[in-house]
């Protein structure tokens, strides 16, 4: 939500041009029009991956550059419980809940894995689900997302190369 001081300026819309605001706002505002850039896929900063396994089902994610997903990453390797919930999708509780600032809302896909904040779980969803309140996205599944409703029991969340 982008709000400003004057009473005739508005908010660009997504696409709009921002070449009118001044240089020092021209950067956060990009971010908050197209959403935060994404991070170059060089030898040193390769895009943060992790799996999650559980006896021989395994499933990759490609995790998005929220502060959320770095903090899910940084508590690698977790070993932990996987439960149902719903008809739709599987939970796991981090050790410690995630900071949802500047973390992007979710549309929920089958493969999505989402942060649910209210509750402090991780959701591995393999139906649709669409939005919801309080849900935030972390990433998508690159392989094995018709794994996820297998998980079952202890799974073990590490980082993935």
């Amino acid at each position: 939500i982008l709000m400003c001081g004057c009473g005739s300026r508005q908010a660009p819309q997504p696409g709009a041009s921002i070449a009118a605001i001044g240089s020092g706002e021209q950067s956060a505002l990009q971010e908050t029009i197209s959403g935060p850039e994404e991070m170059p896929k060089t030898e040193e900063n390769k895009p943060m991956k992790i799996q999650v396994q559980a006896g021989e089902h395994v499933i990759v994610y490609a995790l998005n550059n929220s502060r959320a997903a770095k903090e899910l990453y940084a508590q690698l390797p977790l070993r932990t419980t996987v439960e149902n919930f719903s008809t739709n999708e599987k939970v796991f509780y981090p050790p410690q809940k995630l900071s949802i600032a500047g973390a992007p809302f979710v549309d929920a896909q089958k493969g999505t894995l989402a942060y649910y904040a209210p509750w402090g779980d991780v959701v591995m969803f393999y139906e649709p689900f669409g939005q919801g309140s309080g849900l935030y996205e972390l990433g998508q599944a690159v392989s094995g997302m018709d794994e996820i409703e297998q998980l079952t029991g202890t799974i073990t969340v590490t980082a993935a190369g």
